[in-house]
Formats: C-alpha cells, structure tokens, sequence
C-alpha cells in the first residue's frame, strides 16, 4: 500500500482502537498490525502528536513483564474527533467506491 495513504489512515485506525479500549504503545502496534502493515516508529508519533492536542490522557500501569506500561485513553475531545474523521473517511471511501465500481461514464 502506498505509504502517504497509510499514514493518513493511521491516525484513524490509532483513535479507533482506543475508543474500543485503553492500550500501551506496543499493544496497539499489535492491534493494528492484525489489518495493516506498520511498524512501531510509525505509531508512536502518532500518539505524541494525539496525545499533544488533547485526545489523549495517558497513565501508568504495572507490568508483570518489565517496567509499567504507559497506557493510552481517549478523552472527550478524542471521541469526537474519532467520529468526525471516521464520518469523513466513509464519505470518502463512498465516493472512491462509486469511481472505481462504475460511477463514471467514459466517452
């Protein structure tokens, strides 16, 4: 997959797992990892930067495998940008699917 269309999509695939359930760093890699190819440098910016504008609160928990593990939740401001760009992406995915599946007509 072309990698500028999947930086645009990982911030949504990141807001959309956390509005699911709170995850550390690594546990979110995994989760998105199961449907798309990425690797850890991509995802920890993301988190920054979300973190950053307010769409995250983060916590520490324990970890019976190391040091804690710093969790990620999504805020109030997180869930509502969650749906605004997941409203936007299907508008869009709707669109795509019409051009490719027959939308348009050749002359």
């Amino acid at each position: 997959m072309n990698i500028q269309l999947k930086k645009g999509i990982l911030e949504l695939c990141v807001l959309s797992v956390l509005s699911k359930k709170d995850c550390y760093g690594y546990e979110l890699v995994n989760e998105i990892s199961k449907h798309i190819s990425i690797s850890d440098g991509t995802i920890y910016p993301i988190l920054r930067r979300l973190t950053n504008e307010g769409y995250f609160t983060t916590y520490l928990q324990e970890s019976q495998e190391g040091p804690p593990r710093k969790y990620y939740r999504l805020t109030e401001s997180g869930y509502k940008i969650k749906n605004e760009l997941e409203r936007e992406w299907l508008d869009f995915q709707n669109s795509v699917n019409n051009i490719l599946l027959g939308g348009l007509e050749y002359e």
